[in-house]
Order: C-alpha cells, then sequence, then structure tokens
C-alpha cells in the first residue's frame, strides 16, 4: 500500500495480495482517521460480501475467486468504543460482466485497488442496536 494526502483527502493504491479491510485498517490506525468516506475500484482475485437478513439478524455470506473488477467500492471508516471500524459494500464484475456484491467481508488484490477517502471533520461512534441486529451510527 502506497498514499498521498492531498488536504482532507487522501489517494490510495492498494497492491497485489493486499486485503482491502486490513489494509484500510492499518491505514486508518496509522494516519489517526475517525471519521471518512471511502470509494474506490480496482481489481479482486478472491472476496467475500454478504447480505443482512433482517428476519434472522445475521449476514448470509458468498465467497467469490476469479477474475473479477470491482465495479463500485463504497462506505466509511468511523470507530466503535472509540476503536477502527469500517463499513463498506463492493460489487464486482466478472469477464462476462456478471456483477455481485454486498456487505464487504473481505478481498484479496489482484491487480490494484484505487481508493479515494475523504476525511469528515469530528467522530462518530457505533453502538449495537438489539431492535436492528447491527452496528448503528451513535450520535
Amino acid at each position: 500500500m502506497e498514499y498521498r494526502r492531498f488536504d482532507n483527502t487522501y489517494v490510495v493504491r492498494l497492491d497485489p495480495g493486499e486485503e482491502i479491510l486490513e489494509q484500510l485498517r492499518v491505514f486508518a490506525e496509522k494516519e489517526g482517521v475517525r471519521l471518512a468516506s471511502v470509494q474506490a475500484i480496482g481489481a479482486v482475485k478472491e472476496f467475500t460480501v454478504g447480505a443482512f437478513d433482517t428476519v434472522e439478524k445475521q449476514y448470509h455470506a458468498n465467497e467469490f475467486r476469479g477474475t473479477y473488477e470491482i465495479t463500485a467500492l463504497l462506505g466509511t471508516v468511523n470507530t466503535m468504543n472509540g476503536a477502527f471500524y469500517a463499513h463498506l459494500h463492493m460489487t464486482a464484475a466478472d469477464e462476462t460482466g456478471r456483477a455481485v456484491g454486498g456487505h464487504l467481508n473481505r478481498a484479496v488484490i489482484s491487480a490494484t485497488c484505487e481508493m479515494i477517502i475523504t476525511l469528515i471533520p469530528g467522530t462518530v461512534d457505533r453502538a449495537f442496536s438489539e431492535q436492528v441486529g447491527l452496528n448503528l451510527f451513535k450520535f
């Protein structure tokens, strides 16, 4: 991973073999990022995304391996109990153009990932909601 800061925005490059969430954590902790918006494109060779079942209150994960382009990766970095927390969704398309996506659990870069991280002044923590079954923004 390499990156450069421009005012309140970081331009980040992830390299082959790096895992997106792991590297985002390393970056955020090193740079002291407490609240930010994330967007990215790139290519992955394996990833796990899921969908949250609101009745069962659990995620159903789907694993994919092969040649995939990240067509969209969006989300937030913030904190939960003062520690790093990321909530990202990703959509990726295979060589036929078929796209799949959902809540990002894991993604390993095959070629590169070009990520833009925009800092937001302030802090928004998260707390678990028994009613919803998710870690929600706590204001």
